[in-house]
Formats: C-alpha cells, structure tokens, sequence
C-alpha cells in the first residue's frame, strides 16, 4: 500500500512537471501581432507626481503592453529616498494612502518621524518593483531616460530607450551640435553594450527648440514625436513656426530631395507628468502600436527601426501594409461604429522648389479599407486617419483621434 502511494506521488510530481514545462513552451512560430506602447512616461524620480510602480501599473491596467519610464537624466536605480512634504507638494495629501492600497503597507518603506519635516518615503528603482507587474506576453518595463539638454538657450531633449546605464547630456554651441553629440553618445553606448537603443527627438516646438531644417540636418536621428499629449509643446505652431506634423514633411522633404537619405519616422507619447487628474500632461493620450512577433525589447525595437508601427491618439488600425512592386500603400482600420473616418495620403513631390509641393494632400477616402497607389513623382507618401470622434481626454482645443503611419515608397 505504502509502495503504491510513494508511485502515486512520483507519477503526479511528473505529471506536474510536464504541465509546468508545457505551460512555458515556445515551439513554433508565434503570429505578428500588435502590442501598444508608451514611450515618455515621468515619475517623482524626476519632475513626476507619481511613484513609478503606480504609473506603471495604470498603464498595465489599460491594456498597455509596453512602457519606457523615461525621467530626465536619469534611471530610476538605486537608493533614493524623497521627503513626504515634497511629494505632497507635489501631488496631493492622499497620495501615500492610494501606494498603500495598492501595494501595502509592507511595500512602502518610511525613514524619520512620521509628522516630522524629514519624514521621507523610499522611491523605488525598476529593478525592484517591474516583477510584480510584468507578464509574460503581456506587459514589459523598459529602461529609459530622457537626456534633456539645453543649446543657444533652447530645450534640446531626446529619449533613449532601453539603456544600460543613465547618459549624461552631451552639451553642444548649437542645437543641431546638441542633438549630433547626444545621438553619437547614444550610439556609441548601443555599441558598448551590445543592446538595442532606441532614440527619438523629443517635441521639436517645445520652446520652439528645433527646426525642420535642424532635424533634417542631423540624419542619424530616425525617429521624433509627431504627436507629444503635453499641452505645452506647441503642437500646432503658430503664426511664426509651423505645426509639428508640417515639420514631419518639411524634414522628410529635405532628406529625400536635397540630401538623400532616409526619411525621419513619427511616433506618439504621452510625455505624461501629472495623474491625479491636474491640468498638464496626463497620461493615455498617445502611443505607438508596433507589429512584432515577441514582447521584447529588443524585438519591439528592430521592428520600429524598420518601420514596422504606426502611431496613434485613438484610432486602431488592424493592418498596415506597403507592397513594393506596385507601390501601394493600403490600410484597414477598425473602426467603432459610431464613429466615421478620413484617411488623408500624404506626400512631397519631387523637387519640391514650391511650398505647396511639400506635405500635399495627395488623395483623401472614408473607406474602412483605404488605399493609395504612388505615381511615381512622390518622394515618400504616408497616411494620416481622422476619426470624427473627439479625443478623449484632448492636449489641445478642437482634438480629433488620429493614426499616422509611417512613410513609404522612397527609394534607397
């Protein structure tokens, strides 16, 4: 009898690991999908008002599947401890109750008197915290930094993501020396440490830093925000400066025409700062979908350098696609049903001496399943889609959701 139940045992710890070594299988291919992301996300570890985890598992929470924690220069790593006062002052008096709840009381470390002005809370870094939030083929953390530097007086801030190690600003007499020196010190660290980076130009109007002919300039920059949810970026320009997806096509136009070299791809953030419901910058206003086959940050990385996403500020797009032999690029929106929908195609021409033949307006549709097919005097075309719905929670007045795909059809 006791034999019996000791081979009982033995065949059910097998069976378990069976179902366990199963259950953690990865034979076969698995599909391309989409998995959503945010890019520029702040915290108390710099000009935030909230605790990293609690950010991130508000994005965890809303079906996010990726997020960069991208304070300024610096990573959320080692001791750092920040006084209650502080935090207060920043946020509101029942912001320790909410990491609290959430977290417990075990998990929220205190130092001095409680009541005391050096009272403080420890503010955690991400190696700490990412494992009670990631999951596998569901939501990663990933190691970012903003490197916010300053030339000619002027706000010069780009994002790396996926960084060993904090870069300090790399200091330039320009704006164009700023952004050249910080892109080769990133570069270089991609090199060092044998990892995929991801760097992209941060709000270009933000202070009215960066021109088009500055971005266009510095070409080892391939990415930039053509949507920031800051409400102080100046997204649309004014009388004097153009909008920031003017500039999208005033750059590309440059780089195509006159330097020939790739175009400059545009992505969505947040740019996220307040979250307890505070005017500014508020967190689920825009992000970028990318097409890949795992949720790593390698792999999610690899595919945006290839273009392989789109950005958006609500619109979802079930396919993206650009056949290159008959030079047609085709959509497929999933669209709500109360909603209707544009999608603007949108090119420059070749030698584009005249305005009007840069960002032109090259063909417009309300069809679910847009396309356009190049003619063959396009430098690039891309594809903006409106939705007549309003965004939910808008940076600026008179906001629509909107998807912008990448640009196409160019030519090495």
């Amino acid at each position: 009898m006791r034999f019996q139940r000791i081979i009982q045992s033995f065949l059910l710890i097998a069976s378990t690991a069976v179902s366990i070594a199963s259950s953690n299988t990865f034979a076969g291919e698995p599909e391309l999908r989409w998995w959503k992301g945010n890019l520029h996300t702040h915290s108390l570890w710099s000009d935030g008002d909230e605790f990293p985890e609690m950010i991130a598992n508000w994005y965890a929470e809303r079906d996010y599947n990726f997020l960069a924690l991208t304070d300024h220069n610096v990573l959320s790593e080692g001791m750092r401890w920040m006084k209650l006062t502080d935090i207060v002052k920043r946020s509101d008096a029942e912001i320790v109750d909410r990491y609290v709840e959430q977290f417990g009381e075990s998990w929220v470390e205190t130092q001095g008197e409680e009541g005391s002005q050096d009272y403080s809370i420890r503010l955690k870094p991400l190696h700490e915290f990412r494992h009670l939030l990631e999951q596998k083929d569901q939501f990663i953390l990933i190691p970012a930094e903003e490197i916010s530097d300053r030339a000619e007086g002027k706000p010069v801030h780009i994002n790396a993501t996926n960084v060993a190690e904090a870069l300090p600003p790399a200091g330039g007499a320009t704006v164009r020396e700023a952004m050249q020196n910080n892109l080769r010190a990133i570069l270089e660290h991609e090199k060092e440490h044998g990892r995929e980076i991801f760097p992209h130009l941060n709000h270009p109007n933000f202070g009215y830093a960066v021109t088009a002919e500055d971005l266009a300039a510095i070409v080892a920059e391939r990415f930039f925000e053509v949507y920031n949810g800051h409400p102080g970026v100046n997204h649309l320009g004014n009388e004097k400066h153009p909008s920031v997806e003017r500039i999208w096509d005033l750059v590309n136009a440059i780089r195509r025409d006159s330097l020939n070299v790739p175009p400059i791809m545009g992505i969505a953030t947040d740019d996220s700062h307040e979250y307890h419901g505070q005017p500014g910058s508020r967190p689920g206003r825009g992000w970028v979908m990318v097409r890949s086959r795992y949720l790593t940050p390698e792999h999610l990385i690899r595919a945006m350098k290839k273009g392989d996403f789109y950005a958006s500020s609500g619109v979802k797009l079930k396919d993206v696609q650009f056949n290159e032999s008959k030079k047609i690029l085709s959509l497929e929106i999933d669209a709500d049903a109360n909603a209707t929908y544009k999608t603007e195609f949108i090119g420059s021409l070749d030698h584009p001496d005249e305005e009007s033949r840069i960002g032109k307006v090259l063909a417009t549709s309300t069809d679910p399943n847009p396309s356009y097919q190049m003619k063959g005097n396009e430098l690039y075309v891309r594809a903006v889609v409106t939705s007549s719905l309003d965004a939910v929670d808008p940076s600026f007045k008179g906001q629509k959701k909107q998807a912008w795909t990448q640009p196409v059809g160019w030519n090495p």
